[in-house]
């Protein structure tokens, strides 16, 4: 009989525990790595989505995504969102081979999450820049460079979904 190691899964790659997540990438930067965190809802996911999250992982050797919980998802998207649940985005960003860890995060804006898990980067969309970034006091005070990645936004959620509405009422 061979003993065949088995892969890292996806689910493995989902830490919800921040501090154990925070541990985790201080022993990653302490070994010289560099670690980008990165943050959205990622509701239906999209080629935008996928564009963001590869551009971000080539910044770096570690790409942590952390996603907005259903609650915070619905004050920031508004009522009917999320569509697609909090543990099913987590595990399809997982999947991603690009994407390192997967964390959740239900506070309004990621200045708290920044704080405890001190990534070496902060990568948002090309949609945000430096002055309309909600984190960049946060970023500075803890000496984070902030970095703009994918290409401009011509993909969204949003577009998704009215396409999908307007074929439904044809």
């Amino acid at each position: 009989m061979v003993v065949v190691p088995r892969k890292q899964r996806s689910k493995d790659k989902v830490v919800t525990d921040r501090k154990s997540l925070a541990m985790i990438l201080a022993g990653l930067k302490a070994s010289g790595k560099t670690v980008v965190l990165t943050n959205g809802v990622f509701d239906l996911m999209h080629v935008g989505h996928t564009r963001c999250l590869e551009d971000a992982r080539s910044r770096g050797d570690i790409l942590v995504v952390a996603v907005n919980s259903d609650d915070s998802a619905a004050a920031l998207k508004g009522k009917g969102h999320p569509l697609v649940p909090e543990d099913e985005r987590m595990e399809v960003l997982a999947a991603l081979s690009f994407v390192d860890y997967v964390t959740v995060f239900g506070e309004p804006t990621a200045d708290e999450l920044l704080r405890q898990l001190k990534p070496t980067l902060y990568a948002k969309g090309a949609d945000y820049s430096l002055k309309t970034l909600p984190e960049k006091d946060t970023i500075k005070e803890l000496d984070v460079k902030a970095v703009f990645v994918g290409d401009k936004k011509s993909h969204s959620t949003t577009d998704l979904i009215e396409k999908a509405q307007k074929l439904k009422k044809r």
